[in-house]
């Protein structure tokens, strides 16, 4: 059996530690937040992902990042707080 390993997208110079919340056996009536982080080609990918999403019984709601070269807004990252039970972050190029 393999290890799963998460990796903390945060600052590497300071990681945090803390226990990965655990993750829903079953997506139906969740609502899932995809925030497009603004690279190119990035909603072609999301947009793939939320119909896998729909398709298992998920409320998709979207969310974008003003550009890809500065952290969310707090008010952006409070929104996705309050509206959603998961969030996915996507990118490409």
């Amino acid at each position: 059996m393999s290890e799963t390993v998460l990796l903390d997208p945060g600052s590497e110079r300071d990681p945090s530690q803390r226990e990965p919340r655990a993750l829903p056996l079953d997506l139906s009536g969740r609502t899932v937040g995809l925030l497009d982080i603004s690279k190119p080609r990035g909603d072609v990918f999301l947009d793939e992902i939320a119909s896998l999403l729909e398709a298992e019984g998920a409320t998709v709601t979207r969310f974008r990042k003003p550009t890809f070269t500065r952290p969310a807004p707090t008010e952006l990252r409070q929104d996705i707080a309050e509206q959603c039970d998961l969030v996915l972050e996507g990118l490409a190029d």
